[in-house]
């Protein structure tokens, strides 16, 4: 794996957040093994209910007991969550984000965390939606393309966005 550090060549730069030098992970657990901070973020809302099956974190991706989640209303993860105390206790001023659904949630976690003074990495091959074409979006290998384009180029002054690969992603640095 390549080493994830700052200033580097996709995701150059400091946050502008005081005495957050940490970088975490949103959702995926291989961060664990170099002792990043792993949040996990689910949505509930009339259309996704807690406890249904639909509500539940893939059998693939097991949560630690000892990690955070936060329970999320909205698509931004930051709106009326605990989110930004979770990051603020852990030092985190980066985070690497992965997860569902990448046209809702991941792109508006995204564009909430720069706006809140957070460097924001979208993992290019971490990321997914469903099938929403019959409603007129984009098919979503194109959703997924498109936010990979348009998040690579994202700036905001003294905090950096991009995209990395999964490959790219090291957390030892």
């Amino acid at each position: 794996m390549a080493q994830l550090s700052y200033p580097g060549p996709s995701v150059g730069g400091m946050t502008t957040l005081k005495n957050r030098p940490n970088s975490a992970l949103l959702v995926v657990d291989e961060a664990r093994q170099d002792g990043v901070p792993v949040v996990w973020v689910q949505h509930n809302d009339d259309g996704l209910q807690r406890e249904t099956d639909s509500w539940q974190i893939v059998p693939e991706l097991k949560r630690d007991g000892s990690e955070p989640l936060v329970e999320k209303q909205y698509g931004d993860s930051f709106e009326a969550t605990n989110l930004e105390e979770v990051l603020a206790e852990r030092g985190v001023g980066r985070l690497i984000v992965v997860g569902a659904q990448t046209d809702m949630c991941i792109r508006s976690t995204l564009h909430g965390a720069l706006a809140r003074g957070y460097d924001a990495t979208l993992v290019s091959d971490a990321h997914t939606t469903e099938d929403l074409s019959q409603w007129g979006a984009p098919p979503p290998d194109q959703v997924i393309a498109h936010t990979n384009l348009y998040w690579g180029g994202q700036r905001a002054p003294g905090r950096t966005a991009g995209t990395m690969t999964t490959s790219e992603v090291d957390f030892s640095s």
